[in-house]
């Protein structure tokens, strides 16, 4: 029973003696800088690897983030852009192999030294700091090289291609039977308008206007549909009626009216060879136009029709006789 217990004690002291030896054993630490050097405003890595016992704390160092804090950078003129999470590479037994990385810039031209990335540690009663196994960590910020003692050449005139029929070939035969179908489709309308004694000339001949009279009672049924006077628009109603009468007498007799007082018209229609009802119809509408729209008068409606009456009798009256009743006459 004594040899077995001896063993087990032998076995626990080496244990202990292990575990001690283990650590006291200060982590190891390795640095580096990925690229070395680079152009203004690239982005570099700074890597710090640490193989530790699992049992030791380690503090990696705290990079200010620039400016954006209102801090000064780590480096001076260096800028930390991101502080990245510390990645666990292996994990073996009481071995682990730790990374930290940071992102870092510059901005300015020259050759920076980091010096030496450090790291915190503490293990029981000890607290120590860790350096890297290289002596410093140098980057080399640059700005592009532009060669002032090369030639500039003129751009090169645009190079002239024989002229191929082929090329055009295809464009050519869809342009031929698009002009085969246009005048094609100008020969079908032209023995159309034929039949029916036109021509093409016809179709683009502008619209002849409308006679005068024509276009009073058109304008007077329409403001027969109005209904102004009916709902109290007296002003309305009279200067819409004389307007289509001076209108009339303007196309029809070549009177310009529209421009006219009502004196000047009545003076004009009496070289017109008009009758007298019609004369004195026209001077009673313009004088009781004025009433109305000058001196607020508010006539009857027996008043307003006969107004309405006597603008559409005088259209009547005066329009120029159609040549079919002039040879049913002469009949």
């Amino acid at each position: 029973m004594i040899r077995p217990l001896k063993q087990l004690a032998l076995f626990l002291l080496a244990f202990v003696a292990i575990s001690a030896s283990a650590q006291s054993i200060p982590p190891k630490v390795k640095a580096y800088i990925e690229p070395d050097s680079i152009l203004i405003g690239d982005r570099f890595t700074l890597t710090i690897d640490v193989e530790k016992d699992q049992v030791q704390n380690l503090f990696f160092p705290a990079f200010a983030m620039g400016e954006a804090k209102g801090e000064k950078p780590q480096f001076g003129i260096i800028e930390c852009i991101e502080d990245h999470p510390t990645d666990t590479l292996e994990h073996k037994g009481r071995k682990v192999l730790l990374r930290k990385r940071y992102t870092l810039t510059a901005f300015d031209e020259g050759v920076y030294n980091l010096g030496r990335p450090s790291v915190l540690y503490a293990d029981k009663n000890i607290v120590d700091t860790l350096y890297g196994s290289v002596d410093s960590l140098h980057i080399v910020v640059s700005t592009f090289k532009i060669d002032s003692t090369s030639m500039l050449n003129d751009i090169k005139p645009v190079k002239k291609m024989p002229f191929r029929f082929g090329e055009i070939s295809g464009y050519l035969s869809i342009a031929l039977a698009v002009i085969a179908l246009i005048a094609f489709a100008i020969y079908l309308l032209a023995r159309h308008l034929a039949k029916r004694g036109k021509s093409i000339a016809d179709l683009f001949k502008p619209e002849p206007p409308l006679p005068p009279h024509i276009v009073a009672i058109a304008a007077l049924e329409q403001l027969q549909s109005q209904k102004l006077w009916q709902n109290n628009k007296h002003k309305e109603y009279y200067s819409a009626l004389t307007d289509i009468l001076r209108t009339y007498i303007d196309g029809r007799f070549g009177v310009g009216a529209m421009e006219m007082t009502t004196d000047e018209i009545i003076d004009a229609i009496k070289d017109l060879g008009l009758s007298q009802k019609l004369s004195m119809d026209v001077l009673s509408l313009l004088r009781d136009a004025d009433l109305v729209k000058f001196a607020k008068a508010m006539p009857e409606a027996a008043e307003n029709e006969s107004a309405f009456s006597k603008v559409y009798y005088f259209v009547e009256e005066t329009k120029p006789i159609e040549q079919t009743e002039e040879n049913e006459e002469d009949k």
